[in-house]
């Protein structure tokens, strides 16, 4: 057993932890502009890696690293003991701050390792309030961020109760350590030159994408096991994935790791049933067994087999959360898929298998997007919601076509894997 593997991962002393770090900020953000400012949120046990995301930003020349942390106990004491009419409440104030950081052209970055069964126990009810209180709050900050107005991205934590769900059978620290061995794997830092692996990969999904641009699709057609759905795509739409520049200029990966790439779909022109085919781990709550009908682009029937009473009042949130806001395509054999592992967390899942958002759609998934009105955003297609959530639908039993304008059907899956 050589060195490395006799440290703990969960520590800031194994070097593949300052991997990530590094890997945070030079791919992730892309950089940082000299002087820019980074605005990064985590839980608290992700402190050893905050830390190191920090040195790496200052590094980078950063003017002011500021970090907000969460706690999952805190967060449950609320629901303990909280009166009612609290949860329609949220830091809106904090949100507004957030949302004048990236106005003045500060970065984003998300630690994430939530507990997916934080919130399982408590009432459905109260849950959806406060997260739509949230959405609501957040809503001015969220748009900046889908419109990519900043550079910002997404990177892991292996808390330990992230930890525990993934591998309920294992000791605490062997199910943590299991799970920082997958995350070191999939954010491509267990190699010798990381940076070098996510120029390569970046380069073979802008090559997916220049292909899925090229063929100008009216509508996906997905097939498979209690799946029939078609997902029209809306007007003058571009297919994203890896690697993209934001506004600021600065070209950084929104998501550590990733292995998709999307589009977004008309928001009037989704029309079928499709099953999921993992659990959607969603504000601290596993919904399972999703099942959904869609008319006119709207859901209109939708079945879960745990999590029902969440699901419907997610999609109850607003107009547009019934409606798609993103389609993305990934094979069957992604390393994350591979891995054989189900880690209840979307950031993975999602670069497992296909999948589709409800909610609000990415407006850079435009080829005319910085020049876009809301107005046009709209009447191309574009859906608008306090919601983004995603969740899967593919598996190796996914067939997909693409389905010109001419309504001819080109084979692009078979099996879950590119043809």
């Amino acid at each position: 057993m050589d060195q490395q593997s006799t440290l703990s991962p969960a520590t800031a002393e194994d070097p593949r932890l300052e991997r990530l770090a590094g890997i945070a900020v030079r791919v992730g953000l892309g950089g940082l502009k000299p002087g820019q400012e980074l605005l990064m949120t985590a839980p608290v046990e992700a402190l050893p890696l905050v830390r190191l995301i920090t040195e790496a930003a200052y590094r980078a020349g950063a003017s002011l690293v500021t970090t907000l942390f969460s706690d999952d106990q805190s967060a449950l004491a609320r629901y303990r003991l909280a009166t009612d009419d609290s949860f329609d409440v949220a830091p809106g104030w904090m949100y507004e701050a957030m949302a004048a950081a990236f106005r003045g052209g500060a970065a984003r970055l998300a630690v994430v390792g939530e507990d997916p069964n934080l919130l399982a126990a408590q009432d459905p009810e109260k849950v959806a309030r406060a997260n739509r209180a949230r959405s609501k709050a957040y809503r001015p900050a969220l748009e900046l961020i889908t419109a990519s107005a900043i550079n910002w991205t997404l990177v892991p934590y292996a808390t330990q109760a992230w930890a525990r769900a993934v591998f309920p059978d294992l000791a605490p620290h062997e199910a943590q350590a299991r799970l920082w061995e997958a995350v070191y794997s999939s954010t491509r830092v267990d190699r010798p030159d990381p940076e070098a692996e996510w120029a390569r990969h970046n380069a073979a999904l802008m090559e997916r994408r220049r292909m899925l641009d090229a063929q100008r699709f009216r509508a996906l057609h997905f097939r498979g096991p209690g799946t029939d759905l078609r997902v029209g795509l809306a007007d003058g739409h571009s297919w994203m994935g890896g690697s993209s520049k934001a506004r600021n200029g600065i070209t950084g990966n929104p998501n550590i790791p990733t292995e998709e790439v999307f589009t977004t779909p008309h928001a009037a022109m989704t029309e079928g049933t499709v099953a999921a085919t993992k659990p959607l781990a969603h504000a601290g709550t596993l919904i399972s067994d999703i099942r959904v009908r869609f008319e006119g682009g709207r859901i209109v029937e939708a079945h879960a087999g745990t999590g029902e009473a969440v699901l419907n009042r997610l999609i109850s949130t607003d107009e547009g959360a019934r409606r798609l806001g993103e389609v993305a395509l990934v094979p069957h054999s992604s390393p994350i898929s591979q891995s054989g592992l189900l880690f209840f967390n979307t950031l993975f899942d999602e670069n497992a298998a296909c999948h589709i958002a409800l909610g609000q759609a990415y407006k850079k998934c435009f080829t005319d997007s910085e020049s876009m009105t809301d107005e046009q955003f709209t009447a191309r297609g574009g859906n608008s919601s306090l919601i983004h959530v995603d969740w899967m639908i593919g598996s190796a039993e996914t067939d997909l076509d693409g389905i010109g304008f001419d309504g001819q059907a080109v084979p692009l899956m078979r099996k879950g894997e590119w043809v």
